[in-house]
Formats: structure tokens, C-alpha cells, sequence
């Protein structure tokens, strides 16, 4: 075996990184139902055996089931079993139970037939609402967001993903903190008794709110913690600007093909599996378009509808990557049934991320790609097409239109390019360098002092040059 050989058979990041996750699995059949539902909030999701829930308030029932569907796929992505789902049809959700005291009790019923143990509404509950449907239903009820969450506390890896998870749970579960019986207890103010001394008497601080402060005190330290990581991320963009590279962000819905397409573009082993937000640290990686020029691919966390504004919040710091990109690659999955509607979602979330930056820069062009051609019909294909004038249809599994991709993306990154003429002594290779990896060489004429070169370079390295500058041809 050769030396090339035997490197292109070890194994890359990603597939360390699907391994380590596929390590360790649940246990199927080993109960996780509470014999106090009143104490959900304070443990750690373990789904197994569960009922969805909605309500479909808008759009056809293809698309409301089709939000079913990808609840289904969440909940499998977090480790449960799906038994049974239910919508319902009203106007709005029920401001008590979410679905109305009547279907409450049609779906216990649901879920003593099924042996559920878990009932997961496709919506943000409030902590009213998750009371009321418990006391009902009598086993445990999560919400979408707190799905959500913990899918991204299991897929944490980093450091600072890891701290943006759990912020983002903190804040989820501040409002929903509930206590009966000694949560509500209170401590004694000062030395028990009535005898505690002027200004010592008093009601004290219940357990509820002992849990509250200190949740706020480990949210204060938390949100500190990732300022500082944001301070080491900012440098590392800065510099990136500063070497004149071009930043490509790639964005779009979780499970849309964002890896596999900075895989297939870059090489390099990227973390890829078939799950809903599989990556959730932003990945970046070098390459090399064909007229010589580098770039930065940057991969990050995948959006999906009604993204928490809990995770949107935590992951600032991640998704300023968007903002400060020179071009977005908007990856769609074409073989999704409602594929406008996730494009629809994404784009509401880059709004939020680019209105809350604070710079009031303007958005990065926008390049749209339409991955999983291979897994369409010529019929989808004409439709998405007509629908998504100027997108550029890809497969990042077989390659089939990456060729047009980098001929797109050469344009984009270039679309701010100038053209000069430059005279550069010989001893000034470094310089010969930099034209060669940032730019792209038009001629090359050698003489008895140095190289002249006719060079397209972006406008920040062109005002570099100025010193090598000449005019005429």
C-alpha cells in the first residue's frame, strides 16, 4: 500500500466524530414514564415511546402533515419510537390545554392504548399549558422547543457549543421552574423562630426561588463564558478578512446536504449523517477554485421551522458567520415536499440574525442550491426551477453539477475583482505568491529585473500592490 493510499483509507473527522455519536445507544423498552409529572422540568429528556400532537391552524393538509412528519423525524433524531400522531383542526391552539379539554381526553386515551410514555406537541407550550395537558393526559408532555433543545445538547461537541446548548435550556426553563409541597417551603429569614433579631424576621427564600437565582447566576456566568469564546472566534474572522480570502457561508435547513456539499467541495471529511441537525459547530475549511484562488467554506448549524429564539440567541456568537460572509450558499433539499416553505423558513431566520447584529451592514449576496437532484423527477425539477429563478441544481452525492457551482461561485467572489498591471522584482516572491493564491493571472512577461504580470485581484489586495503598480500593458 502506498503512502497516499494508506491516507485516503484512514478515517476523516467526520466519520470519528458518526462513530463516537453511534457509540453509545439507548436501551429500547426500559420505562421512562414519572411517577410525579410535576418534577418534568428538572429532568433530562430520555424519550422513548411517544405521541405527537398539532394543530393546524393555516395551509393545506399536505403541509400540515408534512409538519407532522418532521416532528416524527425529530423525535427519532433525539432516540424515541413514534407510535401514533394526531392533528387537530381550529383556528388557534387552546389558550388552556392546546388542544381543547375534549381532544385532552381523547388523547389519554390515545395514550394508554398505545403504552406511550411521552406526548411531544408540535409547538411552543406555555408553562400553563404543559400544567394543564399533564394533569391530563397523566404522562410526561415536552414541547417542539424543548425537543429542539435536546437534540442540540446531544450533538454539542465544542466547548462553546456545549455553553450555547445550555444557556439556551436555561432560559427555556426559567419560566417553567414549578414547586408543590417543600419546593414551596420557605427557609427561615435569619435564626429560625420569631426571635431572629431586628431586621432578621421575616418569610425567607422558597426552594422554587433558590432554584431561580441560581439558574440566573449559572446563565450570567454562561453568557460571560461565551463573550470571551466570542472574542477568540472575532479574531480568527478578522484575520481571515485580513489575508484577503473570501468567506463563503453555507446556510439552510437542517438535513438539507450543508456538509456533504463543503465535503464534496473542499475534501474535507466534514461530520455527514442523515439526521436533523448533525452539525451544530461551525466547521470551516480552505479550498481552491479552479482559476487558483482560495476560499474559506463555512459550514454551520442547520435552521428548521420555528427555530427557538432561545438557540438563536445562544448561537449569536455562531451565526455572525452569516453575517460577515461574502457570499451565502442557500442549500435546499430539492427532494423535500414543501421545499419553498424551508426556504421560506431560513430566510425569516437570517432576517433576525442580520437585524440583530447591530452593524446595519447589508445582507451577503445570496447564491441558491438545490441539492439531492438524484432523488427528484424531471416534473419537481421544472417546478423548483420556475419557482427559484437563478438557482443552480446540484447532487453533492454523485457531483453531478458542482462543475457549475464553482463556475458560480468564481463569479460571485470575484464580482468586486479589478484588473491591474504590476511589475514585481524577483526577490519579491512572496508577493508573486499571494497574486497566485488571491488573485487570478491574466499574462506573464519575464524581463531582466523582475516579472510583469497582468493580474485580476480583489480591490483590498490591488490597494497592496499599489507600490508594484503600473500602467499600460
Amino acid at each position: 500500500m502506498t503512502e497516499h493510499e494508506s491516507r485516503s483509507a484512514a478515517p476523516t473527522t467526520g466519520e470519528l466524530a458518526l462513530d463516537d455519536r453511534a457509540s453509545l445507544q439507548r436501551v429500547a423498552g426500559l420505562s421512562t414514564e414519572l411517577t410525579d409529572v410535576t418534577e418534568v422540568e428538572y429532568r433530562q429528556l430520555r424519550l422513548e415511546r411517544v405521541v405527537l400532537v398539532g394543530v393546524w391552524t393555516s395551509g393545506t393538509a399536505a403541509q400540515a402533515q408534512a409538519n407532522m412528519a418532521e416532528l416524527a423525524a425529530l423525535a427519532e433524531t433525539a432516540g424515541s419510537q413514534v407510535l401514533d400522531a394526531v392533528i387537530q383542526r381550529r383556528s388557534s391552539p387552546d389558550a388552556a390545554t392546546y388542544i381543547g379539554s375534549g381532544k385532552a381526553g381523547e388523547l389519554h386515551d390515545l395514550v394508554v392504548a398505545t403504552g406511550a410514555d411521552t406526548v411531544i406537541a408540535d409547538g411552543e407550550l406555555t408553562p400553563a399549558q404543559l400544567t394543564a395537558l399533564e394533569k391530563i393526559v397523566k404522562v410526561k408532555v415536552i414541547d417542539r422547543t424543548a425537543l429542539i433543545l435536546d437534540i442540540f445538547a446531544q450533538h454539542a461537541t465544542s466547548r462553546e457549543g456545549k455553553a450555547q446548548v445550555s444557556l439556551a435550556q436555561m432560559e427555556y426553563m426559567l419560566p417553567r421552574l414549578r414547586g408543590w409541597g417543600e419546593s414551596m417551603s420557605r427557609q427561615a429569614g435569619g435564626r429560625a423562630g420569631s426571635n431572629g433579631g431586628v431586621g432578621l424576621r421575616g418569610p425567607g427564600e422558597t426552594k422554587i426561588e433558590t432554584d431561580r437565582r441560581r439558574i440566573r447566576e449559572r446563565m450570567a456566568k454562561l453568557r460571560r463564558e461565551i463573550r470571551a469564546m466570542k472574542t477568540a472566534r472575532t479574531v480568527k474572522r478578522l484575520e481571515r478578512h485580513r489575508s484577503g480570502v473570501p468567506t463563503i457561508t453555507v446556510v439552510g435547513y437542517t438535513n438539507a446536504g450543508k456538509s456533504s456539499l463543503v465535503n464534496a467541495m473542499t475534501g474535507s471529511g466534514v461530520l455527514v449523517q442523515n439526521a436533523l441537525f448533525a452539525t451544530l459547530d461551525p466547521t470551516t475549511r480552505r479550498a481552491r477554485l479552479d482559476d487558483g484562488r482560495e476560499v474559506v467554506f463555512t459550514d454551520t448549524v442547520g435552521f428548521v421551522r420555528h427555530l427557538p429564539t432561545q438557540l438563536v440567541e445562544a448561537f449569536r456568537s455562531t451565526l455572525e458567520e452569516v453575517a460577515d460572509a461574502d457570499l451565502l450558499i442557500h442549500v435546499v433539499d430539492g427532494a423535500e415536499a414543501f421545499p419553498l416553505d424551508q426556504v421560506a423558513a431560513v430566510r425569516t431566520v437570517l432576517a433576525e440574525v442580520l437585524e440583530e447584529s447591530g452593524d446595519g451592514a447589508a445582507a451577503p449576496p445570496e447564491l441558491l442550491v438545490v441539492n439531492k437532484i438524484d432523488a427528484m423527477d424531471g416534473l419537481a425539477r421544472a417546478e423548483l426551477a420556475a419557482a427559484l429563478p437563478g438557482a443552480i441544481f446540484i447532487s453533492a452525492r454523485t457531483g453531478e453539477g458542482l462543475d457549475g457551482l464553482f463556475n458560480r461561485v468564481r463569479d460571485e467572489v470575484g464580482r468586486h475583482d479589478v484588473e491591474i498591471f504590476v511589475d514585481v522584482p524577483f526577490d519579491r516572491g512572496d508577493v508573486v505568491s499571494r497574486i497566485h493564491a488571491d488573485g487570478e493571472v491574466r499574462s506573464t512577461e519575464h524581463h531582466a529585473t523582475g516579472t510583469k504580470m497582468r493580474i485580476r485581484v480583489p480591490a483590498a489586495l490591488a490597494g497592496e500592490l499599489e507600490e508594484f503598480t503600473r500602467t499600460g500593458g
